[in-house]
């Protein structure tokens, strides 16, 4: 998406804390007020690397669908004075490391010896998953330093083409702020130093340009926030002095936060009180959405709370917390049968869009933050596990099914509604949800640990619930291994018996999935169904997020076994090298089905942000940010869970605006008639 803004907007500069807090009380609009666990040491830093070009997308929830490119299978090679070397880099490619893509490599230098390392260690030896940590720590150092010579300050990232752009005037930090974090958590210190730098000195949100609500929120006042939370809780990973001595304790991540956050506050100005899709950086006014007849997603609208209650935890400031709990009240008086709700919602009404009915893009992240709201304040607001509860028990009623031959666990789409037939089909983006079944499962401690804790109060549904993590689990695998590459689809289709089976609880004997195993000709492999049109991986982050949820829940070292076959997959296929050889990025893959594999010119921020995040969680000790004293925000960026205290409640109960809704429901209706051959009175687009 490309932001074309003016250099008219105001500039204001950093007040004082106190002032700042009195002046955020007192004004009653938009203010414009202008380093953490064990290190990994890791060795000698690779250098930069790589080769080819394309786009990012802005939308975490939106597919994303590019142009074919064809290329080249080979590159030119490098002329070899001694017949030595060029044996020594043949035995060195077919035997010690998988890494390299038949279409990229040049020969191989020193720098590359790092990786040749791929499968290490003994069965059973701990110290392996510390060097398989360090392996990612390391990949991210060679993303990081790319970005930092090519790309530096953009907002994109297009590495084979060894360029960037920003998506607003000078930038929103994009990559910089959702990557923060990760490198503090790795111990990066000099990076974060960099990065830091250029947030107090480059980092202003001036621009006079729409930017979208959901994900401005989640990565970048979610990255700031986290970046907070990690460089004040945990101070010797990757310390920093004071930027301002004449200032001691001042917080740059936090004033910046509450900059971003005083604007994005300009979206919920709706009659509802349901965000605009989009809001004007500079002027915070809301902004409806130049698609699907001006409505919101229900994922962006709904997956706002963590970042917005933790800020107002910080400051004290109610009016956070109340601005974005008003969302979910809005959605619960709309009183949607099981718990299960259409992908969009108009924002002056209050009222759904259409019948379409998913947990892949635009509806996943609703239900994400329905579990996370009520473990984020301790346990201190159970509206929001019934809330969970009641959807977790439509998504098994109405959403689940079997695959055809190896009755793998199915989450379909009921795209017409919840009578019309279901839709086989699972986004990559719903591999969020066996991690968080397991997090509901336990609150994010180890089953071992929630049995002792509950006794008798662990019941059949907390087994039921597991399991079916599990299953789920399995089958998001299965879009990893179904591939060539080993790297999954966007989205995945089944094959189903027809008419479909009905899901079955665990305690009424449910179909035994067959084993994913290796064999090319495996009957499992039939029942996925990979459309031409998604073939492409986009380094997304939901599956490994689960793997690490499975793993600290259950213990089982299988999940961490998947994630290390999963990254050696990015390292062997989505690397990029430079003339001589050195790999100095990774990027996204047009084609994910065929080796070798066909590259995308873009590093999409999450990659930073969460898959290598999730990796390097993955592979280090359980008491690494236990999962019982933090919570994640969508983009992966941690929080600390929290007590309410005096001044922070639970502003609204179910069904207190019955009424209203029936009078909204008519409206709606109307308004569903009007717009359905697409969006009304609204000018321009985004990308």
């Amino acid at each position: 998406m490309s932001y074309n803004l003016p250099t008219n907007g105001p500039s204001f500069s950093s007040a004082p804390p106190s002032d700042q807090d009195s002046y955020w009380r007192a004004s009653n609009r938009p203010s414009y007020a202008n380093s953490q666990t064990p290190s990994s040491n890791i060795g000698a830093r690779l250098h930069d690397f790589f080769s080819e070009g394309q786009r990012l997308p802005m939308y975490k929830d939106k597919p994303h669908y590019q142009p074919r490119r064809r290329r080249s299978l080979w590159r030119r090679k490098r002329v070899f004075g001694l017949v030595s070397f060029v044996l020594l880099g043949y035995f060195w490619w077919v035997g010690l490391l998988p890494v390299g893509r038949v279409s990229r490599s040049n020969a191989r230098k020193g720098a590359n010896d790092g990786w040749s390392w791929l499968h290490p260690g003994k069965v059973g030896d701990l110290r392996v998953w510390d060097e398989r940590r360090d392996k990612v720590t390391e990949a991210f150092k060679i993303s990081w330093d790319g970005y930092e010579k090519y790309a530096w300050g953009m907002d994109e990232y297009q590495p084979i083409s060894k360029k960037g752009r920003n998506m607003v005037e000078g930038g929103m930090g994009w990559i910089i702020v959702d990557a923060l974090d990760t490198m503090i958590m790795m111990n990066l210190t000099s990076r974060v130093k960099h990065a830091r730098e250029w947030i107090a000195t480059s980092l202003n949100y001036n621009a006079h340009h729409e930017v979208n609500t959901f994900e401005t929120t989640i990565r970048m006042l979610g990255g700031l926030l986290s970046a907070h939370y990690l460089s004040t809780t945990f101070p010797d990973l990757a310390p920093l002095q004071e930027d301002d001595v004449n200032q001691p304790g001042e917080d740059l991540y936090i004033e910046k936060a509450t900059d971003l956050a005083d604007r994005i506050l300009g979206a919920f100005e709706s009659k509802s009180g349901i965000p605009y899709a989009s809001f004007n950086l500079n002027t915070s006014l809301g902004v409806p959405s130049h698609t699907d007849a001006g409505a919101s997603s229900t994922a962006e609208a709904a997956t706002l709370q963590l970042e917005f209650k933790y800020l107002a935890k910080l400051t004290g400031e109610t009016h956070y917390w109340e601005k974005v709990e008003k969302v979910v009240e809005v959605i619960s008086n709309n009183h949607m049968p099981d718990g299960l709700l259409p992908i969009f919602i108009y924002a002056d009404t209050g009222s759904f869009r259409g019948e379409n009915i998913r947990l892949g893009s635009r509806g996943d992240s609703y239900y994400e933050y329905l579990i996370k709201q009520y473990l984020q304040t301790s346990e201190g607001e159970p509206i929001y596990l019934e809330m969970w509860n009641e959807s977790l028990e439509g998504i098994k009623k109405h959403l689940l099914t079997y695959s055809k031959r190896a009755s793998l666990t199915v989450l379909a789409e009921r795209q017409n509604g919840l009578s019309s037939p279901m839709t086989p089909k699972m986004d990559h983006l719903v591999c969020f949800l066996p991690g968080t079944i397991a997090l509901g499962v336990t609150g994010g401690s180890s089953v071992s640990e929630a049995k002792a804790r509950l006794g008798s109060a662990w019941t059949k549904k907390h087994d039921e619930d597991l399991e079916l993590a599990k299953e789920l689990m399995k089958t998001c695998w299965g879009m990893y291994k179904v591939m060539e590459t080993g790297l999954a689809p966007e989205i995945a289709y089944f094959e189903l018996d027809d008419p479909p089976r009905k899901w079955v609880p665990l305690d009424q004997d449910p179909p035994e999935s067959a084993s994913l195993h290796e064999s090319h000709d495996a009957q499992w492999r039939k029942d996925y169904d990979i459309h031409p049109n998604d073939v492409h991986n986009l380094q997304r982050p939901e599956t490994v997020e689960s793997l690490f949820y499975m793993y600290r829940i259950t213990g089982d070292t299988m999940y961490r076994e998947w994630g290390w076959e999963m990254f050696q997959s990015f390292v062997k296929h989505t690397q990029v090298y430079d003339d001589d050889g050195v790999p100095y990025a990774f990027t996204s893959l047009d084609s994910a089905k065929h080796v070798p594999a066909r590259q995308r010119d873009n590093m999409e921020s999450f990659w930073l942000a969460e898959t290598l995040k999730y990796m390097f969680l993955l592979f280090s000790p359980e008491s690494d940010f236990p999962l019982d004293e933090i919570v994640i925000n969508t983009e992966g960026h941690i929080f600390p869970r929290f007590q309410m205290g005096k001044i922070f409640k639970t502003g609204w109960k179910p069904g207190a605006a019955r009424e209203a809704h029936e009078v909204n429901s008519e409206e709606t209706r109307v308004i569903r008639v009007e717009n359905v051959d697409g969006p009304v009175g609204l000018k321009g687009g985004h990308g």
